[in-house]
């Protein structure tokens, strides 16, 4: 018993620390290999355009539909997307930036998903986050 404990405990600890993966969202890392640039913030570019498209499309709706789950999916795309930069680009000041934007989509995206099912809460935060993301966009047409 002591031993099944032990080693459920050692996989979730290597889980939790693994980073850049996409185990408990799968589909992200379809949407990451879909975004795919030249560098790693090309690839952030291109998911941040994906995401704004989809938000587009989750306005109006409710509950975690089709559109709303793919925003889901690429939140945590871009989320990991954030690991591809290079050394030198994650010493700058944009980068900083452009994580703290990252920091303000993971709260709102929360308040998304606490009032998916509440109109006009849900567009409201919607919008939101699609100023956030094109925030975002600027921030990284720096670090490039």
């Amino acid at each position: 018993m002591q031993r099944m404990i032990g080693t459920l405990a050692l996989t979730l600890m290597l889980t939790g620390l693994s980073g850049c993966s996409y185990l408990f969202y799968p589909r992200a890392g379809d949407y990451a290999a879909q975004a795919k640039g030249a560098s790693g913030v090309e690839t952030m570019i291109n998911l941040t355009n994906m995401m704004e498209a989809t938000a587009a499309k989750a306005k109006g709706g409710k509950g975690v539909d089709n559109a709303f789950d793919d925003l889901h999916n690429q939140l945590h795309a871009l989320s990991d997307a954030f690991c591809g930069v290079t050394e030198a680009q994650a010493k700058t000041p944009a980068y900083d930036l452009a994580v703290t934007h990252k920091k303000e989509m993971m709260a709102i995206f929360k308040r998304l998903w606490k009032f998916k099912d509440d109109q006009p809460q849900r567009d409201q935060h919607l919008d939101l986050l699609t100023i956030e993301l094109k925030e975002l966009r600027d921030t990284l047409q720096t670090i490039k």
